[in-house]
């Protein structure tokens, strides 16, 4: 009798990621050197100072899977969540102690995550194709797993307005899709109340990362294919004004790294991972400085402490902290006066 061998959707995740990292040169870290901060423009000093430790927390995450990935600051407990996506499992970090500890078990690949205005964590789910949010009570509410009857392909990063309404990026991932799975690649916008779901921008190959402005009239998305974040002018109504479409930084160089996640501090400047490094970049997208941790990818950034002045960072696999001069935009967002 033959044996029947099936595989499931982790298995054959693993599988397409094993292969897709024998094309990547390098495998979590890259031969570059001691770490460093690098000044670019003069206007670095204002951010951070170049002998600035930066400092390595924990490490060990990641795999064929997914790397470390979705920081968000939990400013009632002063600590950090994180998630391991290659064990399926939430991370916390807490200040001042040696690694993170495992907060939560079978998290169902989470990437991105972020807080909404009432303080409920909200993340893109991997493994269940869905943004969802963890209510304070434990359960947890389906934000979007469809659009149109289309099933999403496979949520990556998410943010919340201040006004509660939801954005996320859907780049597919490395599985054939399906019939009954969404067309383009997208990114989405859904109401505060989830009574309504848009598709707001469709033209790009990999949307992966994606913040606001300080006042929220722009919205950036990194497109991670083609190495570079865009920048849309925000209209009235909550979505994005498509032929205001530029190229707000190209992060592309003869190093390993993407632009991935990333976020925007209080004065607007962007921090994102691009080749080489984590990149500090004005709200023009001039290059001011580099972090250079010595890893192949940054793959997203959080703002955390009291202040809002340390800036987390993960790698596939490890979490660092550098400590900064200006504070990082609160999560969750603050409420626009009207």
């Amino acid at each position: 009798m033959r044996a029947s061998h099936r595989l499931s959707r982790r298995d054959m995740m693993k599988l397409a990621g094993a292969a897709g990292a024998l094309a990547v040169p390098g495998a979590g870290v890259f031969a570059q050197g001691a770490k460093k901060i690098e000044q670019m423009a003069p206007e670095l000093a204002n951010i951070i100072a170049t002998s600035e430790p930066i400092r390595e927390l924990a490490s060990g995450f990641g795999g064929d899977i997914g790397p470390a990935e979705g920081p968000v600051w939990m400013a009632e407990g002063k600590y950090l969540l994180f998630s391991d996506i290659q064990r399926a499992r939430r991370m916390k970090y807490v200040p001042g102690q040696q690694g993170a500890t495992v907060a939560q078990e079978k998290s169902n690949e989470a990437n991105g995550s972020t807080r909404d205005m009432q303080g409920r964590i909200l993340v893109a789910e991997h493994l269940t194709r869905r943004v969802a949010r963890y209510e304070a009570d434990g359960s947890v509410t389906v934000v979007a797993n469809s659009f149109q009857g289309k099933r999403l392909l496979r949520p990556n990063d998410v943010i919340v307005k201040s006004d509660g309404t939801i954005y996320f990026t859907d780049p597919g991932g490395p599985l054939a899709q399906e019939q009954w799975d969404v067309v383009p690649h997208g990114v989405y916008r859904v109401s505060a109340d989830l009574s309504s779901m848009s598709m707001i921008i469709t033209d790009m190959v990999g949307p992966n990362g994606i913040a606001f402005s300080p006042d929220e009239k722009i919205l950036y998305v990194g497109d991670a294919r083609r190495a570079h974040i865009r920048a849309f002018d925000m209209l009235p109504n909550g979505m994005v004004a498509l032929e205001t479409s530029r190229i707000f930084a190209d992060l592309k160089g003869p190093e390993p790294g993407i632009p991935d996640g990333f976020k925007v501090d209080s004065a607007g400047n962007v921090y994102t991972g691009g080749s080489g490094g984590l990149y500090i970049l004005d709200s023009k997208g001039k290059r001011l400085g580099r972090i250079v941790h010595g890893h192949t990818a940054t793959t997203n950034v959080a703002f955390g402490g009291d202040d809002w002045k340390t800036l987390f960072f993960t790698t596939r696999s490890s979490l660092f902290s550098v400590n900064i001069k200006i504070p990082g935009l609160p999560v969750p967002a603050k409420k626009k006066s009207a």
